[in-house]
Formats: C-alpha cells, sequence, structure tokens
C-alpha cells in the first residue's frame, strides 16, 4: 500500500471500531473488547509504519475535492510533515495504552460498550486533526472531539459533578471555537483555499491582509481547546470522569490539539507581534498560575489537570518564542509522561479506595501496595519536575533555551519582550512544578491517612501499561533531542547549559524545600491514630471511584474526613492557599461577569413573554369570550324581550338622527 493510503486507514480503522462497538455493544457483548483495542492497536502500528516512510523528509501530500462550494473549495487533503508523523504515533501510542488499560478499570461497568466506542471515536477525531491539509476537515475532527469529551466527562451521569464538568468543558470550548471558525473563514478569504499548504504559501508571499485579527480569533479557539488562561477553567472540574478519559484528554488528544494547530501554522501568528506577545502573556499566566493552584489542590487528580495547564503553557511559550520543534518535542514527552501519571493515578484510587475528588490528604500506606504504580509514578514525576536525564528535562530545557534565544533577540519576527515573560515564568513555573510534583509523592504514598482494605492485586492490564509508558518517560528525551532535530525544522534542541543549571537548579530547590517542610509538619503534626478502617467489598476501579463520587465522601466514612495535617502545600502557600485552591476564583469572577448577568438577562425576557406577552395573548382571547358571553345571554327566546329591545333601539335611532339633524 502507499503512505497516503495508510494515512487514510489510520482515523478509519478507529471509527469503524467505534461504529461496530456501538451497533454491538448489546448483542454481541464478548466482542466489545477486541472491538475497543484492536482498531486502536492497528491504527498505531500504522501510525508507526506512516511515521518511518515519511522519514522527517519531504511532507506527504494528496487531496481530491471534497465538493464544489463556488467559492473557496474545501478537500480531503492530508499533509503528513515530520510533526504530524510523530504526534500520530504519540495519539496512537496513548490510545491503545488507555484502551487496554480501561478493559480491566471498567471491566464490571454497564456502560463501558458506549465508553469504549466513544473512546475510539475521540482517537479518530485526533487523528484527523493531526494527518488533515485541510482545515474544514481538521475542523471537523476539532469538533467531534468537543463532543466526545462531553459525553466521556459526563460517564457518570448520575452524579452532579459530572453531569456540570461536562456542561461546562461543552459551553467553555465552545465559547472559543466560535471565533476560531471566524479566523477561519477569514484565514480562508485571505488565502483563497482552506488548504494548509496554500495558506502557508500565501503568508510566505505577504498575502494576509488581517494577521493580528486572524491569530487573536484563532488563539481564542485555541486557548478554549488547550485549556488555557483564560479558558482553562473546565480542564480540573473535567476530573469528574473517568481517570482513562483524563489520561486520554491530557496526553494526546483534545488540549493538545491546540498546541498543535498553532505548530502546524505557526507562520501565521509569527506575522503578527502583537499575537505573538498575547501568547506569552497566556503561557506565563498558564504556567504561573496552574503552578500555584496544583500546590493546593487536594485530589490527586486536580493535581495533574492543573499541571497540564501549566506543561501546556510551557508549549505555548516555546510558540511564542517561534520554536515550534521545541513546543512538539515537549509535546510528545508530555504525552508519554502524563499518560502514565494519570493511569497510575488510577491505580491509587483504586488501592486507597477514595473517589476521584478528594483524596491524597486521606491516603496512608500505599507504598507497598502498589509497587508498579510507585515505581511508575515517580519516574514520571521526575520527567514532570524536568530531572535529568527523565524525558522532561530535555524537553523543558529546550523550550527554555528557545526562550532564552528570542530574549536576546535572536529572531527578527520575534519581539523580545516575549522571549523574556517566558524565559521568566519557565522558571518559576519549574520551581512550582518541582513543588508540587514533590508534594504528590509524598501525600499519596508517605501519607499518613487512613488504611484503605487491601483489594489484593492490581489487574494485570492496568499494571503492564503504566510500565510500557515509563520506558518513553524514561528514555525519550536523552534519544529524541539528537534526532527529532531533522524531522522538524533543523533547529537544534539541545539543552543550553545557562537555562539548564537555572532549571534544574530552581526544580531541586523547589523539590527539597517541600520535602523539608513536610518533614517538619510530620514532626508537628498529631501522632494519634486515626482510627479503624470500615471495610468495603472489592470492586472494580472504575465502579470504586464512581460510587465515592455519587456518596461525596471518602470511601471509609467519616473517620477519613480529616485532611492530613502534614500538608506541605499550607505553609508554603500561607494566605495565598485558600485562593490558589479555587483556582484564584476565576469561576467566581465569570459568574459575576458573565454567568449571572445573563441569567438575569434570562429571567428578564421570560417575565416579559409571561406577564406582558402573554397577557396581550390572552386578553386576545378573553375579550371575544366575553362578548360571546353576552350576546348567548341576549339570546333569551322571548318574543316580548326581542320586541321591547327592538323598540328601543328605534327609539335611540329616532333620538340620534333627530339630535344630528338640529345640530346641522
Amino acid at each position: 500500500m502507499t503512505t497516503t493510503t495508510l494515512a487514510v486507514l489510520v482515523p478509519l480503522l478507529p471509527f469503524l471500531g467505534a461504529a461496530a462497538g456501538l451497533l454491538l455493544g448489546r448483542t454481541a457483548p464478548g466482542f466489545v473488547r477486541p472491538l475497543a483495542v484492536l482498531p486502536t492497536l492497528a491504527a498505531f502500528v500504522l501510525t508507526v509504519v506512516v511515521a518511518v516512510r515519511q522519514g522527517g523528509g519531504h511532507a506527504v501530500d494528496a487531496a481530491t475535492e471534497l465538493t464544489p462550494t463556488g467559492s473557496v473549495p474545501v478537500e480531503l487533503a492530508l499533509h503528513i510533515d515530520g510533526f504530524a508523523a510523530l504526534v500520530a504515533v504519540l495519539v496512537g501510542t496513548v490510545a491503545t495504552c488507555v484502551q487496554i488499560y480501561s478493559t480491566a478499570y471498567l471491566r464490571d461497568d454497564p456502560r463501558y460498550p458506549s465508553y469504549a466506542a466513544l473512546v475510539s471515536l475521540f482517537t479518530s477525531a485526533m487523528l484527523l486533526v493531526v494527518y488533515s491539509g485541510d482545515l474544514i476537515v481538521l475542523l471537523v475532527g476539532w469538533e467531534v472531539m468537543g463532543i466526545c469529551s462531553y459525553f466521556l466527562v459526563g460517564h457518570y451521569w448520575e452524579t452532579p459533578e459530572a453531569r456540570a464538568a461536562s456542561i461546562k468543558a461543552f459551553l467553555v470550548t465552545k465559547l472559543g471555537d466560535v471565533p476560531f471558525l471566524i479566523g477561519l473563514f477569514a484565514l480562508a478569504t485571505d488565502a483563497g483555499s482552506f488548504r494548509i499548504t496554500k495558506v502557508l504559501d500565501t503568508v510566505a508571499s505577504g498575502g494576509l491582509h488581517h494577521p493580528t485579527l486572524i491569530a487573536l480569533l484563532l488563539l481564542a479557539g485555541v486557548a478554549g481547546k488547550s485549556a488555557q488562561f483564560p479558558l482553562h477553567t473546565w480542564l480540573p472540574d473535567a476530573m469528574a470522569g473517568p481517570t482513562p478519559v483524563s489520561a486520554l484528554i491530557h496526553a494526546a488528544t483534545m488540549v493538545a490539539a491546540g498546541v498543535y494547530f498553532v505548530a502546524r501554522l505557526l507562520p501565521v501568528f509569527e506575522t503578527s507581534s502583537a499575537a505573538m506577545v498575547v501568547l506569552a502573556v497566556m503561557a506565563a499566566v498558564a504556567m504561573t498560575g496552574s503552578g500555584l493552584a496544583a500546590l493546593a489542590q487536594d485530589d490527586i487528580k486536580r493535581v495533574l489537570a492543573y499541571s497540564t495547564i501549566g506543561q501546556l503553557g510551557y508549549m505555548t511559550g516555546a510558540l511564542a518564542v517561534g520554536d515550534r520543534g521545541a513546543a512538539v518535542f515537549h509535546l510528545l514527552s508530555h504525552g508519554a509522561f502524563k499518560a502514565l501519571l494519570f493511569l497510575a493515578a488510577g491505580v491509587v484510587i483504586h488501592a486507597a479506595g477514595t473517589n476521584s475528588l478528594a483524596a491524597m490528604s486521606r491516603m496512608g500506606h500505599l507504598r507497598a501496595r502498589v509497587p508498579s504504580a510507585f515505581w511508575t509514578m515517580t519516574l514520571a514525576l521526575l520527567a514532570l519536575a524536568a530531572i535529568p536525564p527523565f524525558s522532561g528535562f530535555f524537553s523543558k530545557e529546550s523550550v527554555l533555551g528557545a526562550a532564552e534565544h528570542a530574549s536576546t533577540g535572536g529572531s527578527a519576527r520575534i519581539p523580545c519582550a516575549a522571549g523574556w515573560i517566558v524565559l521568566v515564568a519557565g522558571l518559576v513555573a519549574a520551581l512550582l512544578t518541582a513543588a508540587y510534583a514533590m508534594r504528590l509523592w509524598l501525600l499519596a504514598f508517605h501519607g499518613r491517612g487512613v488504611e484503605a482494605p487491601d483489594h489484593g492485586r492490581q489487574p494485570v492490564a492496568m499494571n503492564a501499561v503504566l510500565w510500557v509508558l515509563a520506558v518513553p518517560s524514561l528514555a525519550l528525551g536523552a534519544l529524541a533531542y539528537r534526532v527529532l532535530p531533522d524531522w522538524f525544522d533543523g533547529r537544534g534542541l539541545t539543552p543550553e547549559l545557562t537555562t539548564s543549571v537555572l532549571g534544574t537548579g530552581v526544580a531541586l530547590v523547589g523539590g527539597i524545600v517541600t520535602y523539608g517542610v513536610w518533614r517538619q509538619t510530620t514532626a508537628l503534626a498529631d501522632s494519634t491514630p486515626m482510627g479503624a478502617v470500615a471495610a468495603r467489598p472489592e470492586g472494580d476501579a472504575g465502579l470504586v471511584e464512581a460510587e465515592a463520587i455519587a456518596s461525596h465522601t471518602p470511601a471509609y466514612g467519616d473517620v477519613a474526613s480529616a485532611p492530613d495535617p502534614a500538608d506541605p502545600g499550607r505553609l508554603l502557600l500561607g494566605p495565598l492557599h485558600r485562593h490558589a485552591a479555587t483556582g484564584f476564583h476565576l469561576d467566581a469572577v465569570y459568574a459575576a461577569l458573565f454567568v449571572r448577568p445573563v441569567l438575569a438577562a434570562a429571567g428578564l425576557v421570560r417575565f416579559l413573554d409571561r406577564e406582558v406577552v402573554d397577557t396581550y395573548v390572552h386578553g386576545a382571547g378573553v375579550l371575544p369570550r366575553l362578548l360571546g358571553a353576552a350576546v348567548r345571554r341576549a339570546q333569551t327566546g322571548n318574543v316580548q324581550t326581542y320586541v321591547s329591545a327592538l323598540l328601543a333601539g328605534t327609539v335611540v335611532l329616532a333620538v340620534a338622527a333627530l339630535l344630528v339633524a338640529t345640530g346641522a
């Protein structure tokens, strides 16, 4: 088969698997798991074949007109360069691991068939975004991911948290998609085509007439989809969905789509210095704000959610300084260790027996209980904190190196201000990242919470996936920074000495200080045992999570409700802790500025509709009814009454005529 044919099959196979899984989910449940895993696995294998054939050389382009539009044509087009080839491999890897992991994690879930089908459809949509060479076809995958996230985040729809989170994710991302769509149409109007290659040719020839407006409109959509400031608030709440869904959204789909889109169309954004500065500010706020918020969260998944926002900030920061190679390098590295972190968190949640909404301060004695999760999560946290030689060190340092290069005027197209903003924020974020990574590790595995009942060994499928993802988390960075430049733009990704020393130094300071504070608070904390643990029956991890979310309580009851006093985050943040724990009240600000005025306006419209408009409508019916009643009462059937009324009417008419004549 040609490379083009194989590339077409890549998004098609998961789509067919999703359709077959939905059709056979009830009639042939035995086929559900094979239909979930095998098409996704086959698509992953094909992404590897396509990447090998593409080899980082010339892009693979193919197109056929979808339908005549009379103006700007829409084409089924492929554009597979080195970026697309490697990102597709990442998507296939993570999606396959998530599907395998879910077969055990949700083994007793009655809605597993629809869940697995939606995960396959989600994967298909992201692969379509990655390989698409036409912006309208890319938009189709973009929007399909949005609706899939709505259903998957709301998988436990019996709980109010899941319902609210799914609606919030859908509305916030759609809020960004409206200007995004307008920006796409404006871009295509200037370029005369939706083809990405033709758009980039137009940019190179200076053919864009409104570059700043187009770039800012597109950035609104990217902020929503990639959970960047100020449209990032949906992502922490989306943790109400199953943990494997979180791994998929955070590591390889949805939030990665926005970063990938900007990387693919980076020349469009580089035509506007204002847009690059805005992108840099967005990245800086995301990096620093999310780091502070993560340090104050008690739920292990919310810590990782805010972590994702910060790491995406590094990627958008690299794009803001014009280095898409560094951005995609960190996207690949982050995809591996963030998927590992979430899937390991699922094992920890199951073993701890807590819910997914408030857990870390109640965990205790888990290191020996889940050794695979402990060791793999330790590796992933070291990669997240950018400690050498783990993958996160090389990819994060490539971002900081690019920012340093831009801050010294290394590129005429990039404002120096953007470089300084990203560099300073990146170093601050490195300190905060190491701090909350150390805090998570200490509370999750060395916490003083109540020991949960032992559910026995975790399923092999779950543990095996953790070790598979541990390999790239450990080795990807050291190998990739030598190889990836040939696949990208040829720009070097080797860590710079200055930023490497600074970045690693502040990360070590953050980790060591957090550990020291934890030791101090542990020594001062009350050592009285928290009491006996109520037993709970063994069950699959998904049901443990769903039942605990529904109950709004820890799985052990009130005995475990008190948080661990040895939480270093409270002491490190001080009075800032309560603000950081709520995401700096951004949801409250949005509620005051947008939600309440809209609800008030809706209430006014409802009042006017019911009390004013309906009054006229009801009045139009009441008046004829009253007249009809009056006429009906006049129909007595008495001839004398009729004659009397006739004579009275005649007299009235005669008098009226006489008055008129006299007046004349």
